[in-house]
């Protein structure tokens, strides 16, 4: 008797992928609302501070770690100053878009859950920023800590009287902190490396980083983390068949649930 396996049916080896044009569209309007969103919300000063003392004190009575631990570290010489600063200018950026360029070219589905994910984070934080202006740790005299942008450099922030292209009063949630965990999420719930889990590394400096340069405050982390939470909750992630899983080279028939084989040839 001879008896061999192969699919029920023909299944598509990668779903298609979304019109690139209307892709960078999307993106690109996402981001224009998100930056006009935050400009309207630069005009508080009173407010902002009166809630960085707030979130100053509750920090304090929850017990976390003095943000000047981490701080201390980076300035026990001018080179991690400068370092973390320029990482907190480049990386947050550019990763995240790689990471989406990535998914869109080699995991199609993961790229459309990636971005939605991404798309509800950012725009539940907008509102948490007009409702709850808050100035980071190093612009509270209360805190004790150094702007290391401002001492060591590279710095992406002007005077908050005269910077027209940043809000400096939008700290919580923190979005560097958020994006950086969806990056390393993404990436381990799209690849089967074994080494894939060393992607956490990546928030896990970002939040050394924000943290240090006194850019934002634990809870800021915290409440990024718990709008990520809330939004892979609701939005359902791909799962993975033969139309998700296109690395490595795998044959399609791999991934083919065993079920859904037939036997073919027998009793010749």
């Amino acid at each position: 008797m001879n008896a061999r396996t192969e699919p029920a049916e023909a299944e598509p080896v990668t779903p298609a992928r979304p019109p690139v044009v209307r892709e960078l569209l999307l993106v690109a309007g996402l981001f224009a609302v998100y930056k006009l969103g935050r400009q309207l919300a630069a005009d508080h000063t009173g407010e902002a501070f009166r809630d960085a003392r707030d979130v100053w004190h509750a920090e304090r009575w929850l017990h976390l770690p003095g943000e000047g631990a981490v701080q201390s570290l980076l300035l026990h010489g001018d080179g991690l100053a400068e370092a973390a600063n320029a990482y907190y200018a480049t990386v947050h950026f550019p990763a995240t878009l790689a990471f989406l360029v990535w998914l869109y070219l080699r995991r199609p589905a993961h790229y459309t859950w990636s971005r939605r994910v991404l798309a509800a984070v950012t725009a539940a934080a907008l509102l948490l920023h007009l409702a709850f202006p808050l100035a980071p740790p190093r612009m509270l005299a209360a805190t004790g800590l150094v702007d290391t942008a401002r001492v060591y450099g590279p710095s992406v922030y002007g005077p908050p009287q005269t910077d027209h292209l940043s809000n400096q009063f939008a700290a919580m949630p923190s979005l560097h902190f958020g994006w950086a965990l969806m990056v390393a999420i993404g990436l381990i719930v799209a690849t089967r490396s074994r080494w894939r889990w060393l992607w956490l590394l990546h928030p896990l400096l970002t939040l050394l980083v924000i943290v240090g340069t006194a850019n934002h405050y634990w809870l800021d982390a915290i409440a990024a983390a718990a709008l990520l939470g809330a939004a892979l909750a609701l939005i359902q992630a791909p799962r993975r068949t033969a139309t998700t899983d296109t690395a490595g080279g795998r044959d399609a028939r791999e991934l083919v649930p065993a079920e859904r084989r037939v036997l073919v040839g027998a009793g010749r």
